[in-house]
């Protein structure tokens, strides 16, 4: 069996276990809000511009906002255009959407892109909000699954991405002691 079509195929699977079996009401409405946090980075954008504000947090709040620069780049304006993966929303079965249905690609997923580079960068520097960070970036994911706009790889190439970028950053930062 052909990797590419065995992926595609756990990955119909799960976001079919999704749809037939978590489907109810209030996650639908649970999910749409969820999802809106990190529609455009908008949460992360907030909470790296508060940080960038108190001068004892800048650089953290710095490093958050290049995090997310590096993502948009890498994951919106080279990785998309390059794989051009279509979205569950209209490669598999018709399925009503919740959201309005997004113009991009799906490879790697944006908003968990983005929050994982956020995240990354902001659990080395605030350990005690660990379960907080990684709960928001996990929730934010995973309405992208629900909500049929992402496949799971999907989300698992914007993890290791995000994952990667905020590695970059935190390098970057340290390697020039920008203080």
């Amino acid at each position: 069996m052909n990797i590419i079509f065995f992926i595609q195929k756990v990955d119909n699977l799960i976001l079919n276990y999704i749809k037939d079996n978590m489907h109810v009401h209030i996650m639908d409405k649970i999910m749409v809000i969820i999802t809106s946090l990190g529609n455009w980075g908008m949460i992360w954008i907030i909470i790296s511009c508060l940080l960038i504000i108190n001068k004892k947090y800048r650089n953290i709040g710095l490093m958050a906002l290049g995090a997310l620069i590096l993502t948009t780049i890498l994951g919106e304006g080279i990785l998309k255009h390059i794989i051009k993966r279509p979205r569950p929303c209209l490669d598999i079965s018709p399925i009503n959407l919740l959201i309005k249905k997004p113009l991009s690609y799906s490879f790697p997923s944006g908003h968990t892109t983005s929050s994982f580079a956020v995240v990354g960068v902001l659990y080395r520097y605030f350990k005690n909000y660990t379960f907080e960070l990684f709960a928001i970036a996990i929730l934010i994911a995973f309405s992208r699954l629900y909500l049929y706009v992402h496949y799971p790889t999907d989300i698992l190439g914007g993890i290791i991405l995000g994952l990667i970028c905020s590695k970059i950053i935190i390098h970057i930062f340290n390697r020039f002691k920008w203080r």
